[in-house]
């Protein structure tokens, strides 16, 4: 399948670790121009030497994507740089959990600024370049809490469950400019905070993963190259009638579609 993906131009946020690194590593090695962001320095600085090491053309900035000022900043710098931007993948996020009552506003506040705001607000700048050259592509990384959300999930289901509102008014209102917007639902990854917490226990990380994946029908946690390749489809020309849903990448887990 040709995907048509060279010369393009990708903004990946939280672009450093687990999902958003692999999507950025895989969109780069298909030809697009990737602009890459995350709060730390340090690790956009070794993000973009790997990808510039494998060849890629990227372009990169520590920026926080709840900050308004940041996120304007960012874009603002990444379209200068390339001239446009065709794909945007709003990433940054956590995965915050707790008991209802335990969970004071700032927490809110901070889980909904962070995945709510900083969706919206890069969404809402990456539109009128995707308008002007005739269309573009939106992916939104979400997860299955959003379809299916637990006991102590919050505030994390609430503010995933809330871009999946966005993808699906985002796919109406722009379908006519040819900007197609869809969501890929996370279910249990690879990523940094998982080695954090395995770090904290005393389990290699064979067993750590091994435990984990126990009730997964796959019986594996995903890698995270499993995730970037739905992320680099939905953003390449074989999903150009793909606008509005969602796709789970959760092994099976998930009770809903």
């Amino acid at each position: 399948m040709e995907l048509e993906l060279k010369g393009k131009v990708a903004v990946i946020t939280g672009a450093t670790d687990g999902i958003g690194r692999a999507a950025a590593l895989m969109l780069a090695h298909e030809g697009a121009k990737v602009a890459i962001c995350s709060r730390r320095a340090e690790a956009v600085a070794k993000t973009l030497e790997e990808i510039q090491r494998a060849g890629g053309d990227a372009f990169g900035m520590a920026a926080d994507m709840s900050k308004a000022a940041d996120i304007e900043r960012f874009i603002g710098a990444a379209t200068r740089h390339f001239g446009r931007l065709d794909i945007l993948v709003n990433n940054a996020g956590t995965s915050k959990r707790g008991a209802f009552l335990e969970l004071d506003d700032a927490a809110w506040s901070a889980d909904l600024e962070l995945k709510v705001f900083g969706a919206i607000r890069c969404t809402r700048l990456a539109v009128p370049h995707m308008r002007r050259q005739g269309g573009g592509r939106i992916i939104n990384v979400t997860n299955i809490g959003a379809k299916q959300p637990g006991a102590e999930s919050m505030p994390t289901s609430i503010s995933r469950a809330a871009g999946l509102a966005l993808t699906k008014a985002l796919s109406k209102e722009y379908a006519a400019d040819n900007i197609l917007v869809n969501t890929v639902c996370i279910g249990k990854i690879k990523s940094g905070q998982h080695e954090r917490r395995r770090a904290r226990s005393s389990l290699s990380a064979e067993e750590f993963y091994a435990k984990m994946g126990e009730d997964i029908p796959l019986k594996r946690v995903g890698e995270t190259d499993e995730a970037a390749s739905v992320i680099v489809f939905l953003a390449s020309a074989g999903a150009s009638y793909v606008t509005g849903t969602s796709i789970n990448i959760d092994g099976g887990i998930s009770g809903v579609l």
